[in-house]
């Protein structure tokens, strides 16, 4: 199983909403190293990583629609 690589230490988060009364919402980061790093608002110390390359591909999914069923649940 893969092990996630510890984030660098000076990460700049972004939040996933504009919408300051949403309690809970995902925050992201780009590190130097080529990966990029989610974490919850409520967890901040359970972060997950992926590739730049992998990120890219997910966001081009959400534009072109790919996950739009999800949306219905």
């Amino acid at each position: 199983m893969p092990t996630t690589p510890t984030p660098p230490a000076n990460l700049t988060w972004q939040k996933a909403t504009d919408d300051a009364s949403t309690p809970e919402y995902i925050e992201v980061a780009f590190g130097g190293d080529d990966n990029v790093y989610l974490r919850t608002n409520t967890e901040p110390d359970n972060i997950v990583a992926t590739t730049r390359t992998k990120w890219d591909a997910f966001v081009l999914g959400v534009k072109a629609g790919e996950f739009d069923h999800f949306a219905e649940l």
